[in-house]
């Protein structure tokens, strides 16, 4: 028996390792990646903001990456416009009690976004309802539409411009690959823009 199988902790850093490792060589997601932050830099060089959305841990994804873009990531430079809709536990609460959960996060796509603007939404799944309402309410007004999500998550390609998959099925894996990745999207941001 090997010793990964015995220890849980070492068991999930291999299986964490193997995913990173396996999205890293994939040259269609890198691509992916690239596009994205592209797509990103465009909007934000345009005077537009990014609109982040998650769910749980997503949820702190979302505000992590927000933080990321509008602070800095690894250099000192203008603060770019990126708004996490995970944090306005007045908005959150308002909306989910007067319209459902399922509208909290695209009520604020509405009153926020603009033609222009983008929509990151994190699902591991792919099928959390209120995610798939503020994509919805993006594309309905214009907004650039991205996703990231796991295995199992190629039916939101169709509510989304750009989809980043994930090589995992397990939830904490798919998070880590999406950070991983959003890590390196916004290095690509912050270099970009800098040159501009």
């Amino acid at each position: 028996m090997s010793p990964t199988s015995k220890d849980p902790i070492a068991a999930h850093l291999k299986s964490s390792r193997d995913a990173i490792e396996r999205a890293g060589l994939d040259a269609g997601l890198l691509d992916t990646a690239r596009k994205i932050a592209d797509v990103i830099a465009g909007a934000l060089r345009g005077g537009n903001k990014l609109l982040i959305a998650g769910n749980g841990g997503s949820a702190a994804d979302a505000q992590h990456i927000a933080a990321e873009i509008v602070g800095r990531y690894k250099k000192d430079r203008p603060a770019y416009a990126a708004i996490a809709l995970t944090t306005d536990t007045s908005a959150l609460t308002a909306i989910g009690n007067d319209y459902g959960f399922e509208q909290v996060f695209a009520r604020q796509v509405e009153g926020l976004g603009k033609r222009g603007d983008v929509l990151l939404a994190l699902t591991t799944s792919g099928r959390s309802p209120n995610i798939l309402a503020a994509l919805k309410a993006a594309r309905q007004q214009g907004l650039v539409t991205i996703g990231f999500t796991g295995a199992k998550g190629t039916a939101l390609g169709a509510s989304c411009d750009h989809l980043l998959l994930a090589p995992s099925e397990d939830t904490a894996v798919i998070q880590q690959i999406h950070m991983a990745f959003a890590h390196g999207i916004c290095e690509v941001i912050e270099q970009t823009l800098m040159q501009a």
